[in-house]
């Protein structure tokens, strides 16, 4: 049963590795729009609210409220929290025609480390291939990492289901 369960591990991070990044996204300039902004110069915070859309390549972020966190220790990545009814996310990928998608009433998004982490009613969907539901999901493109549920630091089971189509 354990090798099983490793098996389906290894096989799920090789699905997500193809699947969830578009090579040029990271390289895009990041568009954001919203109905209104407040900026503190001083703090590097800057709260987005009213129909945020953040798009970058073919990455798209909306939200009801975004909170960008912009360091002036360039060590540190700009951050992106997204709220909302539920915050919702897209993304294509290298040799693929559909998005894969993701919703959480919170997320974050990180520009340099390229980590996606949801929270609280956490749903990600790759077209014809896994839907995958928890209170958290975290996902790091760059190590293609995921994490769910309690390896996520969540309390909620895991639900998963596989589709074979192509």
């Amino acid at each position: 049963m354990k090798i099983r369960i490793n098996l389906f591990f290894i096989l799920l991070i090789g699905l997500i590795q193809y699947t969830w990044a578009l090579s040029s996204d990271k390289e895009q300039p990041i568009d954001l729009e919203a109905d209104s902004v407040e900026i503190n110069q001083a703090t590097g915070v800057s709260v987005y609210s009213g129909n945020v859309e953040l798009i970058q390549g073919s990455i798209r972020l909306k939200a009801d409220k975004v909170t960008v966190y912009q360091y002036a220790d360039k060590s540190k990545s700009t951050r992106f929290i997204a709220t909302g009814r539920p915050a919702r996310f897209r993304q294509k990928a290298d040799g693929e025609s559909q998005y894969i998608k993701a919703r959480a009433n919170k997320m974050k998004y990180e520009i340099d480390s390229t980590n996606l982490e949801l929270i609280g009613n956490a749903f990600v969907v790759q077209p014809g291939k896994v839907n995958m539901k928890s209170d958290r999901i975290f996902y790091n493109r760059v190590a293609a990492t995921i994490k769910a549920g309690s390896s996520a630091k969540g309390k909620q089971r895991v639900k998963m289901t596989f589709s074979n189509k192509k």
